[in-house]
């Protein structure tokens, strides 16, 4: 309002995910340069996000339903179903905070606990699931960029497999 811009894009990470900017900005009659906020909210949940996959008929790895109390469920007859090794992963949250991994029961609690924790204090959300963990699986995106008509372009695919820690260390785009 100061600069008078009539849009405002957030850049990338968090304030890019965040469904409430995106409302507030155009509650206050500003064009918002990123997905709408149905579409951040939906995505922005990744135990959501595998749901919306899997009824889409997306393959997905095997994982379990979102836990919200660790303590409320039998955590390893729900990670012997999804098959080790195994990621925690918070549900709320990206760029690979909150996922740990677990390669065999005697790890389940601790790192579930500690997984919790960590959503919590990040996200305000404690709430995590299981996911197979593919050792040598290849982080490939596409991009996409949507007109806000109906219309949209991909801008090709970036790997972005080389990581630490689940985070890009390097992106190699076409």
């Amino acid at each position: 309002e100061i600069t008078g811009a009539d849009a405002i894009h957030p850049g990338y990470g968090f304030l890019s995910e965040n469904a409430e900017v995106a409302e507030k900005t155009a509650e206050a009659g500003l064009i918002w340069i990123g997905a709408r906020p149905e579409t951040l909210r939906a995505m922005g949940d990744k135990e959501r996000a595998r749901k919306i996959a899997e009824q889409a008929g997306v393959p997905v790895v095997p994982g379990s339903e979102r836990i919200e109390d660790i303590s409320s469920v039998d955590l390893e007859t729900i990670a012997s179903r999804v098959g080790y090794p195994l990621l925690v992963k918070a549900s709320a949250g990206g760029g690979g905070i909150g996922m740990r991994r677990v390669e065999s029961a005697d790890q389940l609690l601790a790192t579930a606990e500690a997984t919790q924790t960590l959503a919590r204090k990040s996200f305000n959300d404690g709430t995590v699931f299981l996911e197979r963990y593919v050792p040598k699986a290849r982080h490939v995106e596409m991009q996409v960029f949507g007109f806000g008509n109906s219309e949209a372009v991909h801008l090709y695919e970036r790997d972005c497999s080389l990581q630490r820690r689940f985070q890009k260390v390097m992106v190699d785009e076409p």
